[in-house]
């Protein structure tokens, strides 16, 4: 996987590369297809570069968004849903009620950036109601494996894919919790989850979305048809999409 370290973090300016903009346009695809019809309550504990809580009150839902500091005032727009903003840990969500939430949203690598996913997870679980459902994104395996070696650790590659948990260093100092497709079962599942779905982000190269956009600037719509075509391979993509749900009644 080429130049592993810019698939971690979309650049921090307002005019994103072409693949970012494609990037971006999947993983809003990907929420509208997953978020579900009528008015819901629901949570959201996705990372910073997402728009998950405003998409999912675009389509009227009533949203928590849950992050760690007071975020900067944004244009105030007509929403047919709300978004209640709340300065609190992501990953302790002791404000809330047991299964108050028919959702949580947990995109941008937010269980990879809080590294204990698994109390994170129990979170998730008890404030969903029963049926509710959540939708994650979490670093793979391969982008982990790929940027060791952008950093040569070559020994600790030979035992990763068997390793219970994967933290790799980032180039920009953080750690990151890096799934496989298994481990991110065993993760949901620990908490009493039921996993429907794993997917990939992007099956599409960065470099074919590169090459395909210079060729043809306005080409991101088929692009994105593509994309959202194809058929993804969980243990391939340097994230991983996941969906779960809660079951209806408790298991016996």
């Amino acid at each position: 996987m080429q130049h592993a370290a810019s698939a971690i973090l979309a650049p921090d300016t307002d005019q994103s590369p072409a693949y970012w903009q494609f990037y971006d346009a999947v993983a809003r695809a990907q929420l509208k297809q997953w978020l579900p019809t009528g008015r819901h309550l629901l949570v959201d504990v996705s990372g910073p570069r997402t728009h998950a809580a405003e998409l999912a009150a675009q389509a009227g839902h009533t949203v928590i968004r849950v992050a760690g500091a007071p975020e900067p005032r944004s244009p105030v727009r007509e929403l047919p849903g709300k978004i209640t903003p709340v300065v609190a840990d992501a990953s302790q969500l002791a404000f809330l009620a047991d299964g108050c939430a028919d959702g949580v949203l947990a995109d941008d690598r937010a269980l990879s950036v809080h590294l204990a996913a698994e109390a994170m997870v129990a979170e998730i679980a008890r404030v969903l109601r029963p049926a509710g459902r959540v939708l994650a994104c979490v670093d793979s395996l391969v982008l982990g494996m790929a940027v060791l070696a952008d950093q040569h650790h070559w020994a600790h590659l030979v035992d990763l894919p068997h390793a219970e948990v994967v933290l790799v260093p980032w180039p920009d100092g953080t750690i990151t919790r890096c799934f496989g497709p298994d481990q991110a079962r065993e993760l949901f599942a620990g908490a009493g989850l039921r996993v429907n779905w794993i997917r990939s982000r992007t099956v599409l190269a960065e470099s074919v979305v590169t090459h395909w956009l210079r060729r043809d600037p306005g080409g991101l719509p088929k692009l994105l048809r593509a994309e959202l075509a194809a058929k993804s391979d969980g243990s391939l993509g340097a994230q991983l999409v996941i969906s779960a749900s809660k079951p209806r009644w408790p298991s016996t």
